[in-house]
């Protein structure tokens, strides 16, 4: 996995999630982690997948992510992130495998512009 992410995510608290047309999860400190891709989150007592084509509201489990920090960040093999917000659950958005000309499948930007965007193919743009 990569781990620079991680650096930049850790210990985040998450001050909204909304699910519109795509995935927002804003964190303390102005980042914001929006994911055009499907998506799944992993609880202790269950897996909910979700896809934010559908423009569902947050779920119960999805909603209670809101007060949560970041544990730990990192970025698969494939490209897909993989957030971890410990008791809460961890966020897995899967990786781009469309063509080139798809959109990315997740990114994070800060207050001063993009920090990481993942490029078809499992690539990440920094």
């Amino acid at each position: 996995m990569v781990r620079a992410i991680e650096s930049e995510l850790a210990s985040r608290r998450v001050e909204s999630v909304a699910v519109a047309g795509r995935l927002t999860v804003r964190l303390s400190g102005g980042v914001v982690v929006t994911a055009e891709n499907d998506f799944r989150l992993r609880t202790a007592t269950e897996v909910e997948h979700f896809y934010p084509g559908l423009a569902l509201a947050p779920s119960g489990s999805l909603a209670a992510l809101v007060g949560a920090r970041v544990a730990a960040a990192g970025v698969t093999r494939s490209g897909g992130l993989e957030l971890d917000f410990g008791p809460a659950g961890v966020l897995s958005v899967q990786p781009e495998t469309a063509g080139p000309d798809a959109p990315a499948a997740w990114r994070v930007a800060g207050p001063a512009g993009p920090l990481f965007t993942a490029e078809p193919g499992g690539y990440l743009a920094v």
